[in-house]
């Protein structure tokens, strides 16, 4: 069900396309030995580059662009590489919205998802090494009245662990909250609901986990985490096109559109997407040149234009292996890593590589990967769901710069691996409602004002004029879901949103205590409504 942070796991998917090795997890780094240069002679463990192959690389890049652009569908693409902190390639292809005629070129904003989370990384890194937190710094303290389910901790938790995905949070907390229009305090306030599992060894990609680390940090330098971010990172980069505010977004002219994939595999400009809940995790606008700038201060160490703006023992804890992201499957295969917002392994080259992806299901894809001892960086930002096409421009490029060729048809392999993001959720999906159902009840009879302390009110009527009933949950009751009789006091209603790819159907079940609701709302003794496609962490039960 909840596609959008899982969405955010496409960077992971590198453990099997760049075969990650395994790095022993620490919480500090020693520092940096002196990295290779294009074209010196490599470690033992790394593949010497082919004679040219990096200047071939970028010559062959705008044609692989196309090719990639024009296999996958997605209507535009901009794609920048930096190397020895100098700018050597950043160009537009395609469209920004596909009917209409402005071309995607290197200046366009795209919406770049959860590669803001590798972003927000550097921007914490940057209090770190100001002294303002330190990455072991709880985040209870910072945030009042904060808790998770366990109070013990609620008590030890920190900024690392939650910057590394370890902090207990099942996968995508939070995430079904936004998508019912819940702001960022009432989603981090409602967290303490979520079960946990096993404190620090337990990875799970959480979207809300990173936000609420991130808005501990902000709290802590006294300012909103998108002026932080302005302050400590865009402006000393000159990212002047960059920002972790969506009406920013919305100001620029030079604009990409969200495309979705249609039933028929096509795409189109069909929603918007407001990120401003989880900004540090999947909020911030920019265009590749500006991310070219920002590769170039992981890639020396927090230095930029010969200023250092984040000292790297700072830096150095966030891009180091802190947990597994997954267990190799079989003996021949490598794990993953993740540290503090970035996502850590080796390519099979034998050179450690740093990145992230980002994915909007409605119309977004984005990755960039870092080979430090080639002081090289690649980004690619694309205007269409993600099916692939930013890691295969990212991934083939970097086989050509390695090994003077493309390894694979990536397109095909991520697009895969990724496929299953678009089927249908929900526990009625592509079923067939029962031959002989029972009848439901008559309608009134599950009329009424329901509870969750997890989801807040619902409100369930009769619609006189479709004769079926609706439910009315989230903020404000504006999510408004149809209820179809399925069988007996069981209902289907179509979900909606981020999480909810087309085809999508889930079931709501009420068991009711006897008669119908009086004219406070409130039914009988242990009523219950339950909503399947809310009920993935078992919060998606309602009282009347």
């Amino acid at each position: 069900m909840r596609r959008q942070a899982s969405i955010g796991r496409i960077a992971t998917l590198a453990v099997a396309f760049t075969a990650l090795t395994a790095l022993t997890a620490c919480t500090t780094a020693p520092p940096y030995a002196p990295r290779a240069a294009l074209g010196e002679i490599p470690p033992q463990d790394a593949v010497q580059l082919a004679d040219g192959a990096f200047d071939a690389a970028l010559e062959q890049l705008p044609e692989e662009v196309e090719r990639i652009l024009e296999a996958s569908g997605v209507p535009g693409a901009a794609v920048a590489v930096v190397q020895g902190g100098e700018l050597r390639f950043a160009q537009g292809f395609g469209v920004r919205t596909l009917g209409e005629e402005a071309a995607v070129d290197e200046e366009t904003v795209f919406q770049i998802a959860s590669m803001s989370k590798p972003i927000g990384a550097t921007v914490v890194a940057s209090q770190v090494s100001a002294g303002v937190v330190d990455w072991s710094t709880p985040v209870a303290p910072l945030l009042p009245g904060f808790a998770l389910a366990d109070p013990w901790v609620t008590d030890h938790l920190t900024v690392a662990d939650l910057y590394a995905h370890r902090s207990g949070l099942p996968m995508a907390a939070g995430d079904e909250l936004e998508d019912l229009g819940y702001d960022r305090a009432y989603i981090l306030d409602h967290l303490r609901y979520q079960p946990l599992q096993p404190f620090r060894i337990s990875y799970n990609y959480a979207n809300f986990g990173m936000t609420t680390g991130a808005q501990a940090v902000a709290n802590a330098a006294g300012v909103d985490w998108a002026t932080l971010s302005e302050r400590e990172l865009y402006e000393p980069l000159h990212m002047d096109s960059t920002s972790s505010r969506y009406e920013d977004f919305l100001a620029r002219d030079n604009r990409a559109t969200l495309h979705a994939k249609t039933g028929d595999g096509a795409f189109a400009p069909l929603y918007e997407r407001r990120p401003d809940a989880q900004s540090p995790a999947g909020g911030v606008s920019s265009n590749v040149v500006d991310l070219a700038k920002w590769m170039s201060l992981v890639l020396d160490d927090g230095t930029f234009a010969g200023e250092e703006l984040i000292a790297p023992s700072a830096l150095a804890p966030a891009i180091a292996p802190e947990i597994a992201t997954g267990l190799p499957p079989v003996p021949d295969a490598r794990a993953g890593f993740y540290g503090y917002g970035f996502n850590v392994g080796t390519q099979p080259s034998g050179r450690v590589t740093l990145g992230h992806s980002g994915a909007f299901i409605l119309g977004a894809g984005t990755n960039f990967q870092l080979v430090p001892a080639l002081d090289l960086g690649v980004v690619a930002l694309t205007n269409g769901a993600p099916v692939g096409a930013a890691e295969a421009i990212v991934s083939e490029f970097l086989d050509r710069v390695q090994y003077g060729e493309a390894t694979r048809d990536w397109l095909a392999a991520y697009g895969a691996a990724l496929g299953h993001y678009f089927e249908p959720a929900g526990d009625l999906a592509g079923e067939r409602r029962p031959a002989d159902p029972a009848p439901p009840r008559p309608l009134a009879d599950y009329a009424g004002t329901w509870q969750n302390p997890y989801y807040g009110e619902a409100v369930v009527a009769v619609d006189e004029a479709g004769g079926g009933l609706i439910v009315r949950l989230g903020n404000g009751g504006a999510t408004e879901l149809e209820l179809e009789p399925w069988d007996g006091d069981v209902f289907a209603f179509e979900p909606d949103g981020e999480n909810a790819p087309a085809g999508s159907r889930s079931s709501a079940a009420f068991v009711l205590g006897g008669g119908s609701a009086d004219a406070s709302g409130a039914g009988a003794a242990g009523d219950t409504m339950t909503l399947n496609f809310y009920d993935t962490s078992g919060l998606g039960t309602w009282t009347r």
